[in-house]
Order: C-alpha cells, then sequence, then structure tokens
C-alpha cells in the first residue's frame, strides 16, 4: 500500500514516531529484558463451565470466547477454595487459605504475608488493581495503586444490610452505571493511566457475576428457557429465571473484559501482554459455591500470550490456585522464594501436554456458616472429608435468600425434590466422600463405602494425610459458628466472630 504526505505532514512524522515510542513499554528488541505485561481478570462467583469457551450452549461470552481461541485453555484449574477473600488471599499469596492468617471469609489478609505482587513491583513493574478488593488495609501497599470498587455493588452475605434491600439495580445497556455495578468502571481507565517507561501488571477484578441479581442487567438477556440446570437443582421457571439473571452477569463482565482487549489492541501492547482469566470460586447456587465439589472449587482459566502461546490450545494438566503466583514470577525472571508453598506451571504455556502436579488441594472454612471441610482432587477422583457431619450443606446467607433456595425448600417441604436434590438438608452428612469424576462429574454417587474402590480411598486418604502434615492445616479450637440462619439467611443479632490462634506456619511447605 502507497501512502501520499504533504510535506507540513512529513516534517510531523519523526515527532509521531517519538510519541509511538514513547507509549509502549521496551521489549526485547530494544535491548531490555523480555518481561510481559500482565493482565489478570477475576471474575466474582462464576462457574468453569459458565462460557462459551468451556460449552455452555446459549451463554453469550464472545470476549472471553476469543480469549480461549486466541490463547490456551486449562481445562483442569482448581481453586483452593471456593469462598471469595480467602480465595483471592490463596491467589496472591500462593499459599493454602489456612497459611494465610486469612482462611475464614472476610479476614483480612495478615501484613506478614508475602505477595506475588511486590516481588513484581520491586522488580520493576507498575503494579495496580482495580475493581473488588477484599483482602484487607494491610496489604494494599504492595501495589502501586488501587482504585476499590463501591462494596454497595452488591449486597455483601455479612454486613449490618443483610436483612435489607439488596443496593445493586439494574442497568439497561452497557452505560457507566453498569459498568459501577459490574465493579469495571476504572479498568480502561488504570489501564490508560499507566506510566509507559515499564511493564505492568493489573490486578482487574470484577463484582459480576455475584448476587443479588435485577433484570434489566444487559440489552438481550438470556432466556430462562435456554439454561442449563444441572441435576442437583429443580428444574422449574423460578430457578431457570435466576439462572439467566445470573448468566446477564458474566454477559456484561465479558463486555468489560472485551473494553480491556481493545485498550490493550489500541496501545500496541498487545502481542507483549500476558491475559490472564479466572474466577475466585463457582456461581452462588447451592451445592456449588462454599462447597469442595467440582462446581465450587474448579475454575476457567485461560491465558493468551500471542509472543509465547500458540492459539487454540487445551491442557488437561492438573493446576491449583497456588501455582498461579510462582508461574507469573517465574515469566518476570524472579525466584518465587520459600513462601510460596505452588509450583511454576509456566511450561504448560510452551508444552500444554506436561503435567504439574499429581494432586490439587481444597479446603472451606466459615462462610457464613460454620464448616470444615478438605478435599483432594487427582485427574479422575475426589475425596472429602467432612469435619462435622452434623452440619448440613448450607449454601452461603445470600444464596438462601435465593429463588433457587426458595424452590429447593417448597420441594422439599412437600415431598417432591428428586433423588440427587437434597444435599443441603440431609443430615448427617457423610464424614468421606468419594467421587469418580470420569464417571460421575456432578459427584452424585458417593464411592467412599464401596469396597471396589478401597484401594483409591486408601491412596486419596493418604494424599490428604500427608498434605495436612507438610501444610501445618492443624484443626482449630473451635469453629466459628453460625451467623445466618440456615433457612432463611437472615443474620442473628449482636453475631461476632472471635480470632482464634493459628498455628506457627514458618516454614511450611506445600504441594
Amino acid at each position: 500500500m502507497t501512502i501520499r504526505i504533504n510535506s507540513t505532514i512529513a516534517s510531523l512524522v519523526p515527532l509521531a514516531a517519538l510519541v509511538v515510542l514513547l507509549d509502549r513499554p521496551a521489549t526485547a528488541q530494544d535491548g531490555a529484558p523480555s518481561r510481559p505485561n500482565i493482565v489478570l481478570f477475576l471474575a466474582d462467583d462464576m462457574a468453569w463451565d459458565d462460557s462459551g469457551a468451556y460449552g455452555h450452549p446459549t451463554i453469550k461470552t464472545p470476549n472471553i470466547d476469543a480469549l480461549a481461541r486466541e490463547g490456551l485453555r486449562f481445562d483442569r484449574a482448581f481453586l483452593t477454595c471456593s469462598s471469595c477473600s480467602p480465595s483471592r488471599s490463596s491467589l496472591i499469596t500462593g499459599r493454602y487459605p489456612h497459611a494465610t492468617g486469612a482462611e475464614e471469609l472476610h479476614w483480612p489478609l495478615p501484613a506478614d504475608q508475602v505477595t506475588f505482587v511486590e516481588r513484581l513491583k520491586e522488580s520493576g513493574y507498575y503494579t495496580a488493581a482495580a475493581g473488588k478488593w477484599h483482602l484487607g488495609d494491610a496489604v494494599k501497599g504492595r501495589f502501586d495503586e488501587i482504585r476499590e470498587a463501591d462494596p454497595r455493588g452488591f449486597q455483601l452475605p455479612s454486613g449490618d444490610d443483610a436483612e435489607g434491600e439488596p443496593r445493586r439495580s439494574g442497568t439497561l445497556g452497557f452505560d457507566a452505571a453498569g459498568a459501577v455495578q459490574a465493579g469495571c468502571d476504572q479498568w480502561v481507565p488504570v489501564l490508560r493511566d499507566r506510566p509507559r517507561d515499564r511493564p505492568f501488571f493489573l490486578w482487574l477484578a470484577a463484582l459480576d457475576p455475584h448476587r443479588d441479581y435485577r433484570e434489566g442487567t444487559i440489552p438481550e438477556p438470556h432466556s430462562p428457557e435456554a439454561m442449563v440446570v444441572p441435576p442437583y437443582l429443580p428444574d422449574t421457571p423460578e430457578v431457570r429465571r435466576d439462572l439467566a439473571l445470573y448468566c446477564d452477569e458474566i454477559s456484561r463482565l465479558d463486555h468489560h473484559v472485551g473494553q480491556v482487549l481493545d485498550e490493550l489492541d489500541r496501545q500496541g501492547v498487545a502481542d507483549e501482554t500476558l491475559v490472564l482469566f479466572l474466577s475466585d470460586n463457582g456461581r452462588p447456587f447451592p451445592r456449588c459455591k462454599t462447597t469442595v465439589y467440582d462446581s465450587g472449587i474448579r475454575t476457567p482459566l485461560i491465558a493468551r500470550w500471542p509472543g509465547r502461546i500458540a492459539p487454540g490450545g487445551e491442557s488437561g494438566a492438573l493446576l491449583s490456585a497456588v501455582d498461579l503466583a510462582p508461574t507469573l514470577l517465574s515469566i518476570a525472571g524472579l525466584e518465587a522464594g520459600p513462601t510460596f508453598q505452588g509450583r511454576d506451571a509456566s511450561a504448560l504455556f510452551d508444552d500444554p501436554s506436561a503435567s504439574i502436579r499429581e494432586f490439587a488441594f481444597a479446603e472451606h472454612n466459615w462462610h457464613d456458616y460454620a464448616a470444615r471441610k478438605r478435599a483432594v482432587r487427582s485427574d479422575r477422583y475426589k475425596y472429602i472429608r467432612n469435619d462435622d457431619a452434623t452440619m448440613p450443606l448450607t449454601p452461603p446467607a445470600d444464596a438462601v435468600r435465593s429463588p433457587t433456595f426458595a424452590e429447593l425448600k417448597r420441594l422439599r417441604d412437600e415431598g417432591g425434590l428428586g433423588p440427587d436434590q437434597d444435599a443441603c438438608f440431609a443430615l448427617p452428612r457423610p464424614a468421606e466422600e468419594l467421587y469418580d469424576l470420569d464417571a460421575d462429574p456432578h459427584e452424585l454417587t458417593n464411592l467412599a463405602d464401596d469396597p471396589r474402590h478401597a484401594e483409591v480411598l486408601d491412596a486419596m486418604q493418604a494424599a490428604l494425610d500427608s498434605w495436612s502434615a507438610e501444610t501445618v492445616d492443624a484443626p482449630p479450637v473451635a469453629l466459628s459458628g453460625d451467623e445466618f440462619d440456615r433457612e432463611s439467611g437472615k443474620p442473628f443479632p449482636n453475631r461476632r466472630r472471635p480470632r482464634l490462634p493459628r498455628p506457627d506456619l514458618t516454614g511450611s511447605a506445600g504441594r
């Protein structure tokens, strides 16, 4: 293509070239170390398979789907817990929740915890966070800048307003009000305002698709009739409508992901940027969030890095959320150090068929209700240990207040629940659970007492025991008690959780 310019414009070309050079970070071709920019998208309560990229047949997620086509989709990535703030603390420290001192919901991350963000910052990265925070004040200084979303973007499951009307309201279209409600209004501005003379790391955390839900979130809402209802939920119009509103928020989140991707293109840095997309836990529905089933701890994980990752890849390697921190440090040319309990998984960027670990481990502690569960997941099997079988599998308080849970209670009282739909009420719970995920992906048939699986059970028990010893996972003096009614989701008056002494975790290892 031939371009003709007059002499006046030609005189401005050197200046324009200088502006372009200043607008992009140095690359290996400039003689500087080749360290990628990093953009991490973190959804709030999004199930691993609720996008087109992971096979959902009707949800509208064109930007997430494009990320998967242009990058690498991980099919067996697991979080260390299915609870908002403990999961985030685990991601940012590369440690299991019980090893962070922030294992219960809303507990802030202690100042003595080392994060991968401060390591990036110390090495020259500009580090910024925008959107949902939920990590407490002590570690805010690890970032150069934080633009925190208004927590009133959703009704917190704990707090003075938990009984009242949710403060979230719908918005028609992808407008400014919707961006604020989604927690994404500062995503593009923080990318535009970054310094241009060094690599950057952005932690972009949404409030979507956290409850509560309202009509009008997106211009073209999902049809309840097109929803996929898992077998552990009743297939009723109310449940389908609840799922459709949840999917609407995922589409709104997807829109804001696309805006950031467009801005990376506009700045000319997309090829030099590793983009990651994942969630903090499963969907906020019964038998999902706050469980250690795959519906709670399995996460979408997509990585796009045109400078290194081949497009359209898929990896079946088992991954844990604690692997994220050492992996990001590795691609930045940094050693993880002894505090990080995960493994460097960067080899998967070059060879998606590589193996990183044999087991992924997960835990659940207090989240609105007393609880303590531990789990180990292999490629095929899941073993769960329930410390107190007298407690039902109650979902988070906001899910207890949901239309879906209301339907479960109605059908329970009418004797109309299906055989796989009573998990939230059944007592006593089994002390141990074992599932064959190949044959039973929804984890509905407990094989723990099946003698044909005794050898598998022994191996999984041994793996969990070994991990517990290595990571100093000692039972607490006492479990934090319920702060909400398990039937209504309403808070108890004067609820307070004491901070109990934690064990000395210095030097605790990981797997």
